[in-house]
């Protein structure tokens, strides 16, 4: 739909709705490139974020201040969901249900229970369903245009376990957040606005003002609808204009404002506390496994390649050699080559129904066929071993730090940027 068609929409809408008084018409509030959003999502949006207010004994913030972040958080769903459609972004029907049964998990709850939970409560499933599925399309959608490009250099984690001792990392601060934003290539003009506007709330602030109230009214930073509210953090997982300021600062204290290419950030320390000594020791299990895969096809269903993995292991037991049976029949070509030899794998390694199963075999042992997302599979364990990866796992632990910091950072300025270079008109104030 062209931008003219949409605003001749608007139009059209005004028209009827002043002249067809028996038909109430939905309103639109904002057009978001070749898209709307209409009042009555605009208010079903604010209707679920006054309730988890309400749920967290929040502060309740003025409509109209409410309305508009509600309002911003939507354009930019809108936003994301555009580019994710014109980029392919896609979530097949196992995909999804596998992330519900994953939620449900959590909730200890089977699948089907998850979903006469909802239709018991009253509550609508599909709904829910959709919102996960937009959940994950934006994920997807983050992950390609900014995780996949993070890269954490072996240098910057040596960089960091040199100058850690400078830094107390066995303590963590609860921080609250407000963003003055600056347009990218913001002019001289703007940046002393939005300067002087940060040094008004600076000054609110240390005057008493309520932080969690005042960061709902004038935040623009993405946690503005939680009062600001940044959570725990070390300072390896702040962004990196934090943390030279952060560690200075007392409980309830306040800092001038930090600048950085989103604009200029006002912290305040909420709460401090003592958090795990990355230096403590670490056992990892390692297993060494070996497997066959058969994979479906149009010639060979679940049920054929479950009965061919049964037929394999009855020969293994007779007789056969598993390495050699492996590079005849497996259709892991890479293993198969060494006679369905993984090597030794680690816990997060492989998927999880896999996993699982070798995780639960004795050495020596073969398990009955299982499935997982490449085809039908048995394994058998060969040795098992525990050993101290104190040293590789702390690293990894720094290395998942600074990228998480860098990823944070990253999506800050690409929403800004993706805000900043679309067509967006909003209606909210004319109404």
């Amino acid at each position: 739909m062209s931008k003219i068609i949409i605003i001749s929409l608007i139009w059209g809408l005004s028209f009827f709705s002043s002249n067809l008084k028996a038909e109430t018409l939905d309103r639109i509030i904002a057009i978001v490139e070749e898209d709307v959003i209409l009042d009555q999502e605009l208010n079903q949006e604010v209707t679920v974020i006054v309730q988890k207010i309400k749920a967290n004994q929040m502060p309740m913030p003025p409509e109209t201040i409410l309305r508009k972040q509600v309002l911003e958080r939507l354009i930019m769903q809108k936003l994301q969901h555009q580019l994710a459609q014109r980029s392919g972004a896609q979530v097949s029907d196992e995909m999804l249900e596998a992330a519900i049964s994953n939620i449900a998990k959590e909730n200890k709850m089977s699948l089907q229970q998850f979903k006469e939970t909802f239709k018991s409560e009253g509550l609508n499933y599909e709904q829910f369903a959709k919102k996960v599925k937009n959940e994950i399309i934006l994920e997807q959608l983050r992950l390609r245009e900014i995780s996949n490009r993070i890269k954490v250099t072996d240098r910057e984690v040596q960089h960091y376990l040199e100058t850690r001792s400078g830094i107390n990392a066995d303590v963590s601060y609860h921080l609250g957040h407000i963003l003055v934003a600056l347009p990218e290539g913001a002019r001289a003009k703007e940046i002393q606005t939005a300067r002087a506007k940060a040094d008004k709330i600076v000054n609110k602030l240390r005057s008493g003002e309520d932080f969690t109230q005042l960061a709902m009214r004038v935040s623009e930073g993405n946690k503005a609808l939680t009062g600001g509210d940044l959570g725990w953090r070390t300072i390896e997982q702040m962004p990196t204009v934090f943390t030279d300021i952060v560690p200075t600062l007392k409980k309830d204290e306040i800092a001038d404002p930090i600048r950085s290419p989103s604009g200029f950030h006002i912290i305040k320390v909420l709460d401090l506390k003592g958090v795990i000594n990355l230096d403590e020791t670490h056992i990892v299990t390692s297993t060494k496994a070996r497997h066959i895969l058969i994979k479906t096809n149009e010639l060979m269903n679940d049920e054929d390649a479950r009965q061919k993995l049964i037929g394999l292991k009855e020969r293994i037991k007779e007789g056969d050699n598993f390495a050699t049976l492996a590079r005849s029949h497996s259709e892991d070509t890479a293993s198969a080559l060494k006679g369905g030899d993984l090597g030794w794998v680690t816990s997060g390694v492989l998927v999880p129904a896999f996993e699982q199963t070798m995780s639960s075999l004795a050495p020596g042992e073969i398990s009955d066929p299982i499935q997982t997302p490449f085809g039908w599979h048995i394994i058998q364990v060969l040795e098992r071993k525990e050993q101290d990866d104190s040293g590789e796992f702390g690293k990894s632990q720094i290395k998942e730090q600074i990228r998480r910091r860098k990823i944070e950072e990253e999506t800050e300025l690409w929403m800004r940027r993706l805000r900043s270079e679309a067509f967006v008109e909003i209606y909210l104030e004319r109404l």
